[in-house]
């Protein structure tokens, strides 16, 4: 079992650990609103220790259980807590997941992160500023909630973070490593475009899995589809 895991401004990191076999260990990070727990991310994790591969699904800072606060949760915040789980897994080689924001999360620490060896990203957010537009548009910072969730507010940091960054799409040029887009063609979240956009800039290594008939959190049947089809890669690449 891994000791407690705190990021950079001290703030404890909840997490679960599924143990598989030697060092391989693939970390999982969820999206907005979301926390490590959600029922597609728990089955990966599951699925990946049922193949003899270790998982760590872990809740942003200001998400879940762990620690901060949730008005404070950016991209750029959860790009660093990322790399605070890295460190609490020095000897083991890493494949990073991240779903929907978390996926964004994933590119920005993989570009500047070399300890990061195979990337997944799950329905992953591409264009930022776009989304909290499309998403948030009907909301005040500082003053209303994301999707009207009284435990969720809308904060100017996040706004101004996700406008700071723009779109992820072309930091996918700055790293070299196998890559795994995976997206649901009914997601209407983050739209499958974003997946497709950064297709174009991303390496030889990487493969678009689309899936027909999914949503963006793989509900029903996306989550044992997209379970199979991302360990069998993981296991194949990682």
């Amino acid at each position: 079992m891994l000791d407690e895991i705190r990021n950079e401004h001290g703030e404890r990191l909840d997490y679960a650990y599924h143990k598989g076999e030697g060092d391989r260990v693939v970390v999982i990070g969820h999206g907005v609103t979301g926390n490590k727990d959600r029922p597609a991310l728990v089955a990966l994790a599951e699925g990946l220790a049922a193949a003899g591969i270790s998982a760590l699904r872990f809740s942003f800072s200001g998400n879940g259980e762990s620690e901060g606060a949730f008005t404070d949760s950016t991209i750029t915040k959860e790009v660093a807590d990322l790399g605070s789980v890295i460190d609490a897994l020095e000897g083991h080689t890493i494949c990073y997941v991240g779903h929907s924001m978390g996926g964004a999360v994933g590119v920005l620490r993989t570009a500047t992160d070399e300890r990061i060896q195979v990337l997944v990203s799950l329905a992953g957010m591409v264009h930022t500023k776009a989304f909290a537009e499309r998403e948030f548009s009907d909301a005040i910072p500082d003053e209303g909630f994301m999707w009207d969730e009284p435990d969720c507010p809308l904060s100017k940091t996040y706004v101004d973070d996700m406008a700071a960054i723009n779109s992820v799409a072309k930091r996918a040029s700055e790293f070299d490593i196998p890559w795994l887009l995976v997206h649901g063609t009914e997601d209407d979240i983050v739209p499958i475009e974003d997946s497709r956009d950064i297709l174009q800039h991303a390496n030889e290594q990487t493969d678009l899995l689309e899936l027909p008939g999914v949503d963006h959190v793989f509900s029903d049947d996306g989550a044992a589809i997209m379970v199979e089809k991302v360990v069998a890669w993981i296991n194949q690449n990682l």
